[in-house]
């Protein structure tokens, strides 16, 4: 076994890793969700969108500057070691393997099988299915069917990664091209025929009635868009096997995150002109696809976005399968010596992958149990798409602070003005998430805080062995 990725990816593959992990399914289905956590207001989800994604941008370009400065194997936790120290950076990278990455791939994989069953469906309405509609006609996303495609999805996601990274670049790549055919055409089209049939103007002065809202209704409409607009963060974990990375990896970055932008705002636009707000709030972006497209042409499109929340699912299982590595070899972590080694075939972390893989297991019967089944109604029930993504935002904090501090070889451009505004955006993300989730925050903040424990317990165990 190596303990050494090579430099395999170009700039192509580093910016279908942003724009293709941050655009899956969260704005396919979040658009739905921000329509109903704003009270059913339009223009104040449109607010919403371009406040997400100003805050995703201020921290892309903060993050920019340090990549352009330090390259190591984890793009974030080198930059957390730069600026706070190693024990800093084997927190953040600890949250990330244990929380971060698992709850979004298990959220994907989950998305992937919803989305794949609801195009069976529409092509075919009487395909035999156990439990995909209730008593009441409406659309069931918990049944056997469902759950089998969500682990068939979460084990290919890893076997493509761990036998080909390479194939799993490709993929990365093409996936990335097909799920912006929906996006765009959405966005295109939709604008047009909503303006001409006047649905459009209607659906920005009529508001989509029984969705009242308590607190702040733009609060919790920004905390929905968190979701379809993270994961950029996650092609930090290939700077190590980025050609040319100081360079190529800040231009992925700023690429993807305004390519992203665009593309969300302009599509949630194009939504509200396939459909109106009453019909999106109730069920979902589909709608629009078939009023726009007609039946025929709204399944195919319906097929694009399964392929969609597939590349999303890719992007996301590669840097789950690098978590525990980038601490590995920096000799931090359970048995480092173990999770260093790369496989001298496919150059894959395997040891890695496979805890990343376990660690989606067990956010996977969480999610079910506490979010999907509603099995587990009592304490510590909390929305795992959401609150360890603000999560992240919290952690990113200290690490602007002390650059400001540190980087004293920057411009006043670089080292104040950047991480100023990704300081703003990122404590407004926290404050909006507190606010808008209430006491679950309190649950997960205790999980959180457990988890974070054990981890600190590996690193006292491996500081005592090198002492």
């Amino acid at each position: 076994m190596e303990t050494k990725l090579t430099k395999k990816y170009g700039l192509l593959t580093a910016i279908c890793m942003v724009v293709g992990i941050v655009i899956g399914s969260g704005v396919f289905f979040k658009a739905q969700v921000v329509l109903q956590k704003t009270g059913g207001d339009m223009p104040l989800g449109i607010i919403a969108w371009i406040i997400g994604g100003l805050v995703m941008l201020a921290c892309v370009l903060a993050f920019g500057s340090m990549a352009q400065k330090y390259e190591k194997v984890n793009g974030v936790v080198d930059y957390a070691e730069a600026t706070l120290g190693k024990k800093y950076a084997y927190l953040l990278g600890w949250f990330i393997t244990t929380i971060y990455y698992p709850t979004m791939t298990v959220a994907l994989a989950w998305l992937s099988a919803r989305y794949t069953l609801v195009f069976i469906t529409s092509v075919a309405p009487d395909f035999p299915l156990l439990a995909l509609r209730d008593a009441a006609g409406a659309e069931e996303l918990l049944g056997p069917e469902c759950l089998i495609l969500m682990l068939f999805y979460l084990v290919a996601a890893y076997a493509l990664n761990a036998l080909s990274p390479k194939l799993a670049g490709k993929f990365q790549v093409s996936t990335t091209f097909i799920k912006l055919i929906p996006l765009c055409l959405m966005a295109v089209v939709g604008i047009i025929v909503g303006l001409a049939n006047g649905t459009l103007a209607n659906n920005f002065s009529t508001v989509a009635e029984g969705y009242t809202v308590s607190g702040n209704p733009l609060f919790a409409a920004v905390c929905a868009t968190v979701f379809a607009y993270e994961g950029w963060i996650i092609a930090t974990s290939i700077n190590a096997e980025l050609k040319d990375s100081k360079k190529n990896l800040p231009k992925a970055l700023v690429i993807g995150g305004l390519i992203i932008m665009a593309i969300y705002i302009f599509y949630y636009i194009g939504v509200a002109g396939g459909t109106t707000n009453q019909e999106l709030a109730d069920n979902g972006a589909t709608t629009a696809f078939t009023n726009v497209f007609g039946n025929v042409l709204g399944n195919i499109l319906n097929l694009f976005i399964a392929i969609s929340c597939m590349g999303t699912l890719n992007g996301l299982m590669v840097g789950t399968t690098r978590g525990l590595y980038s601490l590995a070899v920096r000799g931090e972590g359970p048995a480092p010596k173990v999770f260093a080694q790369v496989d001298e075939s496919t150059n894959c972390p395997t040891n890695s992958g496979i805890f990343g893989l376990l660690m989606c297991a067990a956010w996977g019967v969480y999610f079910y149990l506490s979010n999907l089944a509603g099995t587990w109604s009592g304490p510590f029930v909390f929305d795992p798409t959401e609150i360890p993504i603000v999560t992240i935002y919290a952690m990113y904090l200290p690490i602007f602070i002390a650059w400001m501090i540190k980087e004293k070889d920057q411009g006043v451009g670089k080292r104040f003005v950047l991480p100023i505004l990704a300081f703003i955006g990122s404590a407004f993300m926290v404050f909006a998430c507190v606010l808008a989730h209430g006491m679950a925050c309190v649950w997960y903040l205790i999980v959180f805080t457990v988890i974070m424990v054990i981890g600190a317990l590996f690193m006292k165990k491996n500081n005592k062995v090198n002492e």
